[in-house]
């Protein structure tokens, strides 16, 4: 088959194909491009090149390409069979001819191409009669994928003022088609909305700015861009994208001020740091770029500051320094704002910054006295007399009304006695003498108070040096205890001595030391002043003897060098010790004890020996007395727990009963006195009969009870130990009368109380007491 009978059949096919002319065209157009009248041979096959074209149909099987045979002599007796990828579904082969056919619709995305193999064989003799070949069927393309962008929708970001040209982002749509074949998968970008801000480039999809924008005009965008195949031809697929487009801020904007002129006021009783007011710059740029820093300008910035609000972006005026109403009542400060981060690329459009006036009047209050100083230091020599002038505080009241002020002394009863103040004038005087000794500083408050609104106080401190004057004389820091060998030689030290004084002196102590003048005509001993506040106590002569003077008093004369000089005489005891070489203080200590209380060492040992053994005898027989007195408290606790108990009305039953402490009763007094208990006497026989037969309200019954317990609580060593048990009266309307046992015993006539034992067991202890008493008594 040549050339123009394979287009006339591909013609035909077309035509009776059912479907839309555009694809028709498109299908007709790609088989003349397939099916090329190229022949070539190989081992005796002759072939076209092989193609098929996606989106085929199987209604009406469509010519691919022929295989042939060399040795084919036209003459039917050659067969031709294909195998392979698709074979006998896919691709069929007219067996007579050799010609290929698709009968499907093919998918290039799916499969781009097959495998397949052809043989020719004798009818005759059903042989090949050529070696199989296998022969590759490509499917070609045609334009059936529209264009996708994958990462849309986008967002980009530019900053505001951009120079044209600026590329803000790109986008990129793609193709399912074969972009190695035809124009399918060629794609074209355009812009269908963002003119005439922004450009595309038509290849590559890159968006830029076509003309500078200003953020404070508009902030964003909305872009969209479109993507056809086919290099934008007629009959292309498309798609869009959307891309929003936001313009970022840049310090494009100078601070302004809202206000030309700002009016405020402050009370001249704020204190430093009180807010007097805010001013406000406003800036269109957002974020760091409308960050201000404000100040102030001129001579107010010492008694005003200003500073950021760095949320706000306020600026806040703060008082630096107190003012005051009387001195200056109105201040006219200059207040400059300054963006923080600045532009370089903007400075030639002008400075980025403002400026404005503030006007600050003082308002005028009620304030407190103020004193002439803080602090004030006074001096005053110790001992002066009182009423003796300490110094003057002096305070005045700042307002134009000029109050009268009240003085006085706060911070302690104490500093109250010691200084006065006069209220009216300040001056301030001592009470009684000051003892610098005692206190070098006294430090007082002083108030001052307006008379006409005692709600306006101030203070001041006063602080008072008590100033050192020369009346303590010089003294021994310590007690020397001195020795001295009765083999000592004339001219030894014995005692190095100092002084000490209470007193202050400015050029520093000297002290000097001698023998007062008692003693400087017949002593034994000399003294050496050392010149630097000590001195050496030497002896004047050789050899002491202890049999004939164990001591011996030195007077010492200690002169200061105060203004007046001050003296003082004081003692040293030098003690004569029985030593060899040199004084053994512990021995010396006790020869001297032994002298002053005269006793020789062996009457000392056996007293002390006496001692001894009288403490041991003491301390055993207090504790045998500590032992018996355990024991007999044990045999004894419930005795010890037992009550005074006191029937006041018994009636027809008890109806009172009152119980007494006995350590409430017995005092230490009575329990040192151990008096024995005396003998019922006939006083008290006729007081209990008497008792009988009145109330217990009655004085003779109040009186023989108070004898009772007198004679219970003043003879513990006899039973019973802890309480008496006293029935001194029954109660009106008894059928037995006193139940008293004390009663029985002082009885003069004999009574029967059997009866008790008819009365239950709640009697039964009590009856049992009385029958073994009256058995007694009998």
């Amino acid at each position: 088959m040549n050339f123009s009978e394979l287009l006339s059949l591909t013609l035909l096919l077309v035509q009776l194909w059912p479907c839309s002319p555009r694809k028709q065209n498109r299908l007709a157009q790609n088989t003349y491009q397939s099916f090329t009248a190229v022949r070539r041979v190989k081992r005796g096959w002759v072939w076209e090149p092989l193609f098929a074209t996606e989106e085929q149909t199987s209604v009406v099987p469509v010519y691919v390409g022929q295989l042939q045979s060399n040795l084919d002599k036209q003459d039917g007796n050659l067969k031709y069979t294909l195998t392979g990828e698709g074979a006998g579904s896919i691709f069929i082969i007219d067996e007579n001819n050799g010609k290929i056919y698709v009968t499907q619709k093919l998918d290039r995305e799916k499969k781009p191409f097959y495998t397949l193999r052809a043989q020719a064989i004798n009818r005759s003799t059903q042989l090949p009669v050529e070696p199989e070949s296998e022969f590759i069927i490509k499917v070609r393309d045609v334009n059936d994928h529209e264009p996708q962008f994958l990462d849309g929708p986008y967002v980009a970001t530019v900053p505001e003022m951009s120079p044209e040209g600026t590329s803000v982002i790109q986008v990129t749509a793609t193709d399912g088609d074969d972009p190695s074949y035809g124009n399918s998968a060629r794609l074209l970008y355009s812009l269908i909305q963002g003119q005439p801000y922004f450009s595309v480039e038509p290849k590559t999809g890159v968006i830029r700015m076509a003309s500078q924008m200003d953020r404070e005009t508009k902030d964003q965008y909305l872009v969209i861009i479109q993507a056809k195949d086919m290099v934008g031809q007629a009959g292309a697929f498309s798609a869009t994208a959307t891309v929003t487009i936001n313009l970022s801020d840049i310090n494009d904007n100078p601070p302004k001020f809202q206000q030309r002129l700002y009016y405020m006021g402050v009370s001249e009783e704020a204190p430093v740091g009180t807010t007097v007011g805010k001013v406000f710059a406003e800036d269109s740029d957002i974020g760091e770029n409308a960050a201000m820093n404000y100040s102030i300008e001129g001579d107010s910035s010492d008694v005003f500051d200003i500073i950021t609000n760095k949320e706000t972006q306020e600026g806040i005026i703060l008082l630096k320094k107190r003012v005051d109403y009387e001195s200056k009542r109105r201040y006219s400060i200059g207040a400059k704002v300054v963006n923080r981060y600045i532009d370089d690329r903007f400075l030639k459009e002008g400075p980025f910054e403002d400026k404005t006036i503030v006007k600050i009047n003082v308002e005028d209050a009620d304030e407190p006295p103020v004193f002439t100083m803080e602090n004030y230091v006074m001096e005053i020599a110790e001992g002066a007399m009182n009423g003796s002038l300490v110094g003057v505080v002096t305070a005045r009241d700042p307002d134009d009304d000029d109050s009268p002020i009240r003085y006085s002394i706060v911070h302690g009863m104490y500093l109250k006695r010691l200084f006065s103040i006069n209220e009216h004038n300040g001056t301030i005087i001592t009470t009684k003498p000051l003892d610098r000794e005692v206190a070098s500083w006294h430090n007082i408050t002083v108030t001052a108070t307006e008379t006409r609104n005692p709600e306006k106080i101030s203070e001041a401190n006063v602080y008072i040096q008590v100033l050192d004057i020369n009346d303590h004389a010089p003294e021994f820091p310590k007690y020397y205890e001195t020795f001295v060998c009765e083999n000592a030689v004339s001219g030894q030290l014995i005692q190095s001595i100092s002084a000490v004084d209470q007193d202050d002196s400015a050029e520093g102590h000297h002290f000097y030391f001698s023998l007062a003048q008692e003693a400087t005509n017949n002593s034994l001993f000399t003294v050496k002043d050392n010149q630097d506040n000590t001195a050496g106590i030497f002896t004047a002569k050789s050899g002491f003897r202890r049999h004939e003077q164990f001591f011996f008093y030195l007077p010492i004369l200690i002169l200061d060098n105060g203004t007046p000089p001050l003296t003082s005489t004081n003692t040293l005891t030098v003690t004569v010790c029985d030593c060899d070489t040199e004084a053994d203080t512990f021995y010396c200590r006790y020869g001297a004890f032994m002298y002053s209380v005269g006793l020789s060492t062996e009457a000392l040992v056996a007293v002390l020996a006496c001692t001894l053994i009288l403490l041991v005898f003491f301390l055993a027989i207090l504790a045998i007395r500590q032992q018996r007195k355990k024991s007999s408290f044990s045999e004894k606790m419930e005795e010890f727990r037992e009550n005074i108990v006191r029937y006041d009305d018994e009636g027809g039953g008890e109806e009172d009963t009152e119980a007494f402490d006995i350590s409430a009763l017995r005092t230490r007094t009575v329990m040192r006195t151990h008096k024995p208990r005396k003998k019922v006497t006939t006083e008290i026989h006729s007081l209990y009969r008497q008792s009988l037969q009145v109330g217990p309200n009655s004085a003779i019954f109040r009186q023989f009870i108070s004898e009772k317990l007198e004679e219970a609580n003043t003879d513990p060593s006899v039973p019973p130990y802890d309480s008496l048990q006293t029935y001194a009266f029954e109660g009106t309307g008894s059928l037995a009368g006193s139940l008293s046992s004390l009663g029985s015993n002082m009885s003069d006539t004999d009574q029967s109380y059997d009866y008790l034992r008819d009365w239950g067991p709640h009697f039964k202890k009590l009856a049992g007491m009385y029958a073994s008493h009256r058995s007694v008594g009998d």
